[in-house]
């Protein structure tokens, strides 16, 4: 008796056109990260933004994937610049973009002194958010 299994016809799986939504669930930590800084004043964090230098990451973004990062273990900037490209949630927050690990340690040293108010514990809480 033969048996069949289930094949990867990998040179069509490579043409699939994927939605990054329709890979999360509609309760999924990422979806929750990524409206809870929708909901936060963030003008401090653009203000100190200049007008020189390329296009900077939106502060949203590189906060989205450091929150998601520490609530999910990943604390290493070079793990989640790597995760960017590897793991779905974290695509998802970055949008598809790729920021480098030196773009997220920088972000990370600096948003304590540049966003004292709106990320202060329970700043979501009197928004309608929920605080974890």
């Amino acid at each position: 008796m033969s048996r069949t299994f289930k094949k990867v016809d990998y040179a069509q799986a490579l043409d699939l056109t994927v939605r990054l939504g329709d890979c999360l669930p509609p309760d999924h930590l990422a979806r929750f990260v990524v409206d809870s800084i929708a909901l936060l004043d963030l003008s401090a964090l653009y203000a100190h933004y200049g007008s020189r230098g390329g296009e900077p990451y939106a502060p949203e973004v590189l906060l989205g994937l450091l929150f998601y990062g520490y609530a999910t273990g990943v604390f290493s900037s070079r793990k989640i610049e790597r995760a960017t490209y590897e793991a779905v949630p974290f695509r998802f927050i970055a949008g598809n973009q790729h920021p480098d690990h030196d773009t997220l340690a920088t972000d990370r040293a600096h948003v304590p002194a540049r966003a004292e108010g709106p990320l202060r514990a329970g700043a979501l809480a009197g928004k309608g958010g929920r605080a974890c």
